[in-house]
């Protein structure tokens, strides 16, 4: 007789569970069989999981963390939580930090048995970075208010539909010479649906991953100069100019408004994203991690020239 999954029937809700990873742990935990609440500012955007749920399996709420609206209810009944939200704009202290100790504590009285908040690689409360700072706040007040929470540290995500892969790849596609910001800034990129996978394995056995800080990373360090090589060899654009820009340049351009590149997001890229490996990571939570070589040439197809129709090698 196949074993019972621990999750299985069990109510998790996902606070920002609309979001780009937030979708994707929704799925691993429906093949779990778990019942889920997602709970989002905007959770029409993941009503494209509702054909992937039995009936009654999953419900949609509509919640503003940094709102005056209870968690209190949100989180009623709920066996296992989880805290994805996060924002480079502003109201970081709110999103990032009050809002997680608020959930966790929410968490605490309703008596769930595990919860997990997801933090980032270089979260410190005493960083001079906003989103490292809130970040790092938010894990102190999550650990106040639930001291066996899961606090999982994810380098920077990928995925086909994400936007780091693909505002890069766009550039590249379109313009005959690309700017690449802090070219010598190391990343670990792991794929999205292992950090979906990494987060619903914690929420699934608290007693062995509870109280625990865990650093996700992918299994190669890129720099940001070798990933605009290679999303530009995907595409069949080898040739294509890629101009290095000096950091002091870099600063001044993240200093000015409506940017795409913000000064909080160009301190971050200075620093990378890449584990410590002083704390245990995703061997730890039974994830073997995929590259992203495995599947970068099917993304970029759309980017070729004629899409899948041509040969990458023809891409101008």
């Amino acid at each position: 007789m196949a074993r019972r999954d621990p999750l299985e029937d069990k109510l998790v809700v996902l606070i920002g569970g609309g979001g780009f990873l937030g979708t994707c742990v929704a799925q691993a935990l429906l093949q779990r069989g778990a019942r889920l609440r997602i709970a989002d500012r905007h959770p029409e955007k993941a009503f494209n999981l509702k054909p992937l749920a039995n009936l009654g399996q999953i419900q949609f709420v509509r919640c503003d963390v940094a709102g005056p609206g209870s968690l209190d209810a949100l989180l009623h009944g709920a066996d296992a939580a989880a805290y994805l939200v996060g924002t480079f704009g502003a109201n970081q202290q709110a999103l990032q930090a009050d809002g997680a100790g608020r959930a966790a504590q929410a968490a605490a009285a309703a008596g769930a048995q595990a919860f997990a908040y997801v933090s980032a690689i270089g979260a410190d409360p005493a960083s001079d970075s906003g989103y490292a700072r809130t970040k790092g706040e938010g894990e102190a007040l999550v650990r106040a208010a639930f001291p066996q929470a899961t606090v999982l540290r994810p380098s920077v995500l990928f995925g086909e539909d994400d936007q780091f892969l693909n505002m890069f790849a766009g550039l590249i596609a379109a313009l005959p010479a690309v700017p690449v910001f802090g070219p010598d800034a190391r990343l670990q990129p792991l794929w999205v649906d292992d950090a979906a996978e990494a987060l619903a394995a914690a929420l699934a056995d608290p007693r062995a991953h509870g109280g625990k800080t865990y650093e996700l990373a992918g299994p190669e360090v890129l720099t940001m100069a070798e990933l605009h090589r290679r999303i530009a060899a995907a595409q069949g654009r080898e040739s294509r100019l890629l101009i290095a820009v000096p950091d002091a340049l870099s600063g001044l351009f993240a200093a000015l408004p409506g940017t795409p590149l913000g000064a909080d997001q160009w301190k971050l890229l200075q620093r990378g994203s890449v584990a410590s490996g002083t704390l245990p990571g995703l061997a730890e939570l039974g994830i073997a991690p995929r590259p992203l070589g495995l599947f970068l040439d099917r993304w970029m197809t759309r980017y070729r020239k004629h899409g899948r129709f041509g040969d990458k090698r023809e891409a101008a």
